[in-house]
Formats: structure tokens, C-alpha cells, sequence
């Protein structure tokens, strides 16, 4: 392969990757469960690992990865975000895991009503109607929900 070829080859494929990286980005903020442009209607993502409680963050200790807002409750919660976002970020986009699993699609969620299961963050949502699917979620067997709700996420992003 002459140089000529091969230098086509890698600028087709760079372009070609710059090209997808900016579709993911934007297939991710149109799927993501955002309020006025904040994840988790503004709650802490860190603290719901380290403290085990849902936590609402501040407005001025914020940072956006990847087209997504998230605030937090101390510089040293960003600092470990920071360091591992996909640790830390909600399954489904921060949408309702209950809804999903059930074939529901993307239902906003209660931040207070969530679940850590296997080191990943599921939430879920409380309405005085439907009342509160973690309590519906923890009947079941977490691993059965969970493959159905990725089926159905699945789906919904692809």
C-alpha cells in the first residue's frame, strides 16, 4: 500500500470516528433524563455511593461530561466523579429502571428512589398513583429486571 493509500486510509477513518463520537454525544443528551439541563434533577451522583443517601447538589460546584450537567454536594465529590464518570453516572440515562424493565419506556423518576446494584446506580420513581416502583423493583430478582429493562433501553436508543 503506498504511503498516499495508507494516509487516505487514516483520515477517512479519523474523520469517520469524529463523525460518530459527535452522534453518540448527541443520541446521549437526547436520551438523557435531564431537568432545565441537570441530571438527576440536580442531585449528587457520588453521593448516592459514598453517603447512600440521594443528595441535592449545588448549582456552583458543577461539571458537564460528555453534553450532561451534574451538580454536587463538595469539590471532593466532583473531584471523584472527575476521575471515574461511568462509575458514577445512572443507568438508563437517569431514567425510571422499573418503567423499563416493565416495557414503559422512559418515565421520570423520584431521586430519592434509587438502588445501587452491583456498583451502578438504578433509580426510580414515586407518584401517588402508580406509588413507588423500588418497592415494586425489590419483589423481583434484580438481575431478571435488570436484562429486561436493557432490552427495552435497548431499543429505546438504538
Amino acid at each position: 500500500m503506498t504511503r498516499i493509500h495508507l494516509l487516505f486510509l487514516l483520515l477517512s477513518f479519523s474523520f469517520s470516528a469524529g463523525f460518530l463520537n459527535a452522534e453518540t454525544k448527541e443520541a446521549r443528551i437526547n436520551h438523557y433524563n435531564m431537568k432545565k439541563g441537570v441530571a438527576l434533577q440536580g442531585y449528587d451522583p457520588v453521593a448516592y455511593f459514598t453517603q447512600g443517601d440521594a443528595q441535592k447538589g449545588n448549582a456552583k460546584i458543577s461539571h458537564n461530561h460528555k453534553g450532561i450537567t451534574y451538580y454536587f454536594t463538595s469539590a471532593s465529590n466532583l473531584d471523584s466523579f472527575k476521575k471515574n464518570p461511568s462509575k458514577y453516572e445512572p443507568q438508563y440515562g437517569g431514567w425510571c429502571a422499573y418503567a423499563l424493565a416493565k416495557g414503559g419506556g422512559k418515565v421520570k423518576i423520584d431521586p430519592k428512589r434509587f438502588k445501587i446494584i452491583d456498583q451502578k446506580l438504578y433509580l426510580f420513581f414515586d407518584t401517588p398513583v402508580l406509588g413507588n416502583t423500588l418497592k415494586k423493583w425489590n419483589k423481583g430478582q434484580d438481575q431478571a429486571q435488570i436484562a429486561a429493562a436493557d432490552a427495552e433501553w435497548a431499543k429505546l436508543t438504538n
